[in-house]
């Protein structure tokens, strides 16, 4: 049986790690918050699988421990601020309350990152957005790596460059995290290292072949965009697009050539209550969603979930049961643990 753990005891460990490995405690808050967030709602490649990888990076100054970000430019309604190299998850969190609090000034709000550390899972800055009643969006992209080709090229340019949003909903919000490509440089090597085989012909190799080996990845080939082969055009357009809107919009990416692990990060917050009011908003939503739902499914099928349903719904069960973390995670925070003369992780007790 895989064992569980509360929230409070992952959230509390994660914290001290930070905070023992140098962060004030504003930002080990805020990124502790973020990484176990991921793991709640089941984007395991994107939160305490990160924690040892953040440790080295504060170990080695390529995470920069204090300060605040610089702020760039400021007009209005938007802004963009130089992140300095410092904790993604918390300039991206700050960015995304500085975002909603202009977009209640002006009807939206936007906030452009540039020299960001790595940000991990953008749908864990968007739940509490939505629910208060604001349209949320995050783009992302790494200009210091290339995994992904430009449709038609064998030679990677790209990352996998993910749009998330946030869309105000009832019950629920409708959370949406897309990469552009068809997987992750994460997912690729999780499945590498544990010997398997991709679900699909996901990669091209380095003679443009399809395959599902994540071997490829690592010797010379890329990450197919969405559309894979036949339709690629779709995704490259789409991550053409997050690049002018995380680079070009800060001024700052792949042209100054960076070497180190990070983001350019574009948030973009729109009050619904500006343009035809929430109500009108909601009443859209929840009609869409409603229309969705109902849409009729090939016999014994489940029916059709909205984007986040089932995340938000994993979320509630590892709150009241315990989070599974995946494979090799429990060990690396036991060793986290021992290496700052931290208590060690317990399994859950309901």
């Amino acid at each position: 049986m895989t064992p569980r753990f509360a929230y409070r005891d992952l959230l509390s460990l994660a914290e001290a790690v930070l905070v023992q490995a140098g962060l004030p405690s504003e930002p080990a808050a805020s990124v502790a918050f973020g990484l176990v967030e991921a793991d709640l709602l089941g984007h395991t490649t994107h939160g305490l699988a990160l924690l040892v990888d953040y440790v080295e990076e504060l170990d080695n100054g390529t995470m920069e421990r204090e300060g605040r970000p610089a702020v760039i430019a400021d007009q209005a309604a938007v802004a963009t601020w130089d992140a300095r190299r410092l904790p993604g998850i918390w300039t991206t969190r700050l960015a995304v309350e500085e975002a909603v609090r202009r977009a209640g000034i002006y009807g939206l709000g936007a906030i452009a990152l540039r020299r960001s550390h790595h940000i991990a899972c953008l749908a864990a800055f968007l739940e509490a957005p939505a629910r208060a009643g604001m349209l949320t969006l995050v783009y992302s992209s790494d200009p210091s790596d290339a995994h992904v080709a430009p449709f038609g090229g064998l030679t990677p340019v790209m990352t996998p460059n993910p749009i998330a949003a946030g869309i105000p909903a009832e019950p629920d919000p409708i959370l949406i995290d897309v990469s552009t490509s068809i997987t992750t440089a994460a997912m690729c090597g999780r499945v590498r290292s544990a010997g398997g085989r991709l679900p699909g012909a996901w990669l091209k190799d380095s003679d443009g072949n399809a395959t599902d080996d994540p071997a490829a990845f690592k010797e010379g080939g890329s990450i197919l965009p969405i559309g894979g082969l036949d339709h690629g055009h779709k995704g490259y357009g789409l991550s053409l697009m997050v690049e002018a809107m995380t680079q070009g919009l800060s001024g700052y990416g792949r042209a100054d050539a960076p070497r180190d692990w990070g983001a350019s990060v574009l948030v973009l917050a729109l009050s619904p209550a500006a343009f035809g009011g929430l109500d009108g908003f909601t009443r859209q939503t929840e009609w869409l969603a409603g229309a969705c739902r109902a849409s009729r499914v090939p016999e014994g099928a489940p029916r059709v979930r909205l984007p986040g349903e089932a995340g938000l719904a994993r979320k509630r069960r590892a709150l009241d049961e315990g989070v599974a973390l995946h494979d090799g995670i429990a060990d690396a925070l036991a060793g986290l643990a021992a290496r700052f003369n931290l208590p060690a992780l317990v399994p859950f007790a309901a």
